[in-house]
């Protein structure tokens, strides 16, 4: 069965209450913490927090604070990308955002899930999918996209949608839930 840290990184049911879990979140705490606080005099400071907090994090990219995560060393941005201001990244499974992504403010990624039945919810079991963002994806203002999501290659995510499903290369997609609403050539 292995320790709940185990099982949440296997991408199984686990209860949060393991000590290294706990030990995970206290130091993304602090390093967020330090990351949104840090001045923009000091973009040196300000980038030293964030390459200790993330997992990785390309060149020329830049996250604009306040930002948000549960672990850190979960998420891996590429190169060249922007994120900007209110950015949750719940990052219980891994976050993989490509080069060139542009991420608009109170954009939301969320790995995390919880059960539908309620006994095993109120017993604290959660699991996490993991989300890929592909190279050059536009995510508007207020996007969510949810756990197990892929979103391809050049492809735009209008502002306010919430997308649930994978989502192809080169398409505009809007709504609630996201659909495609056009190809991009």
């Amino acid at each position: 069965m292995g320790s709940m840290r185990e099982r949440m990184l296997a991408g199984e049911a686990y209860i949060a209450d393991d000590p290294e879990i706990i030990a995970d979140l206290e130091r993304a705490a602090r390093l967020s913490e330090r990351f949104n606080r840090s001045s923009t005099d000091d973009p040196t400071g300000r980038l030293a927090a964030l390459r200790e907090l993330l997992g990785s994090l390309g060149e020329d990219t830049w996250i604009r604070p306040p930002f948000h995560c549960d672990y850190g060393w979960q998420t891996h941005i590429g190169p060249r990308s922007f994120v900007n201001f209110n950015a949750v990244f719940l990052d219980v499974a891994r976050i993989t955002i490509g080069a060139d992504v542009q991420i608009g403010p109170n954009v939301q990624l969320l790995t995390a899930t919880h059960p539908v039945e309620p006994e095993p919810r109120r017993a604290k079991w959660e699991a996490a999918q993991p989300i890929t963002i592909g190279d050059n994806v536009w995510l508007g203002g207020g996007v969510i996209v949810l756990a197990g999501v892929t979103i391809g290659a050049n492809t735009v995510v209008g502002a306010g949608a919430v997308v649930t499903r994978d989502l192809p290369a080169n398409v505009v997609a809007l709504g609630n839930p996201a659909r495609v609403v056009r190809t991009l050539e």
